[in-house]
């Protein structure tokens, strides 16, 4: 594809280099438009050096005018524009058809049809002000693609919302545009990017007060269990319990009130979540449990299906009984998830995660039947970007009453996002 980028005047234009790096290597050719604000925190300099085209940072640089129309000529030859990072004042601008900048002026000059996305970056209090939500709102309705700021620590020091989001998904969502026009009205209950970006926003317009989550009594259980052999060997699993905490990072944004049931984890307890530390299996039912009123129960947890048949005392030694080996009888261990589908009030929801490596649709719409679970999200053990460990998932809703939802690779933060919209429309 050929993509204009469009760079505004915030802190996190730093990473537009690699922006456009990674736009590249994915095989599209990139041209650069700036706001004067922008050139403050990245150069023009190092944006040619990275796209290996002059880049345009005055409209009335007399070495780029064709005729006067330098604009429409770039809106013209442009599959897409993506402006990233898109400042409160650009978004205003935009919102109002203003064109005193060369950015603007390239937007407003895209062809009918022609995709135009911003992804905003801004504090926290300034992207949930009334004036930029209104502005937020309106561009939406003009049919410019809002990608929403991730959360996490912002410049000023503070923590929330207004992160430009990781480049990964920038890119990911950037493609989504490419394969949607080759291919329009993709069948198997995939929802386009454009609808869910809207959907996401026109739902929370507001930060966490306009959530269904708000309020709620959210339990989430994460990480792996340990299953002890003896007093120092035991059988886990690679699970990081990052999904699980971006999970509960993302409902307490939303104004839950969030418990999180941890299998043994190093990360940090986001502000506001309640902690729970169990190791085994038994452990992490008997906490879950343990919790009363709850709303929504998201079990993201990898618990252990096997467990030492018995635990044996002190550490096992080489022995001579042992010298040809040595046979561990396992037993299965409670299955969570089939619990809560049995015993949960009748107002909660449920959600499961299955992690498959063949047949992930299949199998885990069984899962969901089976469990007696309101929600399942299912993902691959062996697809890139995806399962254990890392920071990125691949995530596959499904439900009773729809279509699977597959989604692109994202980041777990975005993950998480999308899963709290889905179980909001389920309370």
């Amino acid at each position: 594809m050929n993509i204009v980028l469009g760079i505004t005047g915030s802190v996190s234009a730093y990473k537009t280099p690699w922006l456009v790096r990674d736009l590249r290597r994915a095989g599209h050719d990139v041209r650069v438009v700036m706001t004067p604000s922008a050139s403050r925190f990245v150069t023009p300099l190092a944006l040619e050096a990275v796209s290996t085209h002059a880049v345009v940072a005055d409209m009335f640089d007399p070495s780029i005018q064709d005729g006067g129309s330098w604009h429409v000529h770039l809106g013209q030859w442009a599959d897409v524009m993506l402006i990233a990072p898109c400042s409160a004042t650009t978004l205003a601008r935009l919102a109002q058809g203003l064109c005193d900048t060369a950015v603007q002026l390239v937007a407003c000059s895209l062809p009918a049809g022609r995709p135009c996305l911003v992804a905003p970056a801004m504090d926290s209090d300034m992207w949930s002000s009334p004036a930029i939500q209104r502005n937020v709102r309106q561009v939406v309705a003009d049919g410019i693609v809002v990608i929403p700021p991730a959360s996490g620590e912002l410049a000023s020091g503070l923590v929330g919302e207004g992160r430009l989001p990781d480049l990964a998904d920038i890119v990911n969502i950037v493609q989504s545009f490419d394969v949607a026009a080759a291919e329009p009205g993709i069948s198997g209950g995939t929802v386009s990017i454009a609808d869910q970006l809207s959907d996401h926003l026109l739902s929370h317009p507001s930060g966490p007060l306009s959530s269904p989550l708000t309020g709620k009594h959210v339990v989430i259980t994460l990480g792996p269990t340990y299953e002890a052999i003896d007093d120092v060997r035991f059988i886990g699993n690679r699970s990081s319990g990052k999904m699980g905490m971006a999970l509960a990072n993302e409902a307490v944004r939303r104004g839950a009130l969030v418990t999180a049931i941890c299998g043994p984890t190093a990360l940090p307890t986001p502000f506001g979540v309640r902690r729970i530390d169990v190791e085994s299996a038994a452990d992490m039912l008997a906490a879950v449990q343990n919790e009363a009123d709850v709303d929504v129960y998201i079990m993201a947890a990898a618990v252990a299906d096997f467990t030492p048949e018995h635990r044996l005392d002190g550490k096992l030694k080489k022995s001579a009984d042992n010298a040809e080996g040595f046979t561990l009888s396992l037993r299965r261990t409670d299955d969570i998830l089939a619990w809560l589908g049995q015993h949960h009030q009748s107002t909660s929801v449920v959600v499961g995660f299955a992690l498959e490596s063949t047949n992930v649709i299949e199998y885990a719409t069984q899962k969901l039947h089976k469990k007696r679970a309101d929600m399942i999200v299912a993902n691959s053990a062996s697809a890139p970007r995806s399962g254990f460990g890392g920071d990125d998932n691949t995530i596959i809703i499904i439900t009773a009453n729809n279509e699977p939802e597959s989604f692109p690779p994202m980041s777990k933060t975005s993950c998480a996002s999308v899963i709290l919209d889905r179980i909001g429309a389920l309370i």
